[in-house]
């Protein structure tokens, strides 16, 4: 696995938007009940019980998403004391929730700081150039149509699932998707795990590629023991819907710059052609 760390591919105007929802990300996630404060202490139980109750109400469900409906029965946030010992107690939904709109508040909720973290980096890096391209208004609509078509495509291969659905991978994406068709050409610095982590500057279609085939056999079940927590399916549909909905814009984009030669972060010394 490659981490990207910056793109040489500078944006022509602020990308407002893309700081905009990073904020939003965050803001969301320092005010989640029991996701960016430490674990530890008598109130863990408390914290978990109002963590299922904020995650039941505005992540989205596979299952509620397809057969639009939702439980009689969900976590109310109290802490009670049953057969088996203390736990979360279950109740009727005090709150009306809409399954499609829990797609779309679904995108700001994070399970934790890594996970955060790593989708913001890749927006921050990969979406500058994407609104650039697109504009602000447009570029919003497109993130958020792409998280729509990550979260429906993911629902409908797992429509039995009433496993919370969150985070903005399906959104960013597609953004990965957009970016790879407009700017297969330009260069991105990775940090590459061997030994040590290695410097690389590699071509964007080399990267996203290798991206996209890894969420492509993971989302199959091969590569790892297990889809556990991560949608991989839906990486791999909001991909395929940002590489679409970018495609029209292909002709006309401006290439990338052409970097200097560069190896390993330093000049490299010109050759001289006989």
């Amino acid at each position: 696995m490659v981490i990207p760390v910056h793109d040489v591919n500078p944006a022509r105007r602020t990308p407002y938007v893309t700081y905009a929802l990073i904020a939003a990300a965050v803001l969301v996630f320092l005010t989640t009940p029991g996701t960016a404060g430490s674990v530890g202490g008598a109130g863990d139980l408390a914290r978990l019980c109002h963590l299922q109750a904020f995650m039941d109400h505005y992540a989205a469900v596979p299952r509620e998403l397809i057969h639009h409906r939702i439980p009689q029965v969900v976590p109310t946030g109290e802490v009670g004391v049953g057969p088996h010992g203390p736990g979360c107690v279950l109740g009727p939904p005090g709150y009306h929730k809409s399954p499609a709109l829990s797609v779309f508040t679904s995108m700001f909720l994070h399970g934790g700081w890594l996970h955060l973290l790593g989708n913001m980096l890749f927006l921050l890096i990969f979406g500058n150039n994407v609104e650039d391209r697109m504009g602000h208004i447009r570029f919003f609509l497109f993130y958020v149509v792409c998280g729509y078509a990550a979260g429906y495509g993911f629902a409908l291969l797992n429509d039995g699932s009433g496993e919370p659905l969150i985070g903005a991978s399906g959104a960013i994406a597609g953004v990965l998707g957009a970016y790879l068709v407009l700017y297969p050409r330009a260069r991105v610095w990775v940090l590459v795990p061997f030994l040590v982590f290695l410097p690389l500057r590699l071509p964007a279609w080399l990267v996203l590629g290798f991206w996209f085939g890894l969420q492509a056999v993971y989302s199959s079940g091969h590569g790892v023991s297990g889809t556990g927590t991560v949608a991989y399916a839906a990486h791999v549909v909001g991909f395929l819907a940002g590489m679409l909905l970018a495609w029209p814009l292909k002709p006309g984009t401006p290439p990338p710059p052409e970097p200097r030669r560069l190896l390993f972060g330093r000049q490299a010394r010109p050759r001289q052609v006989w």
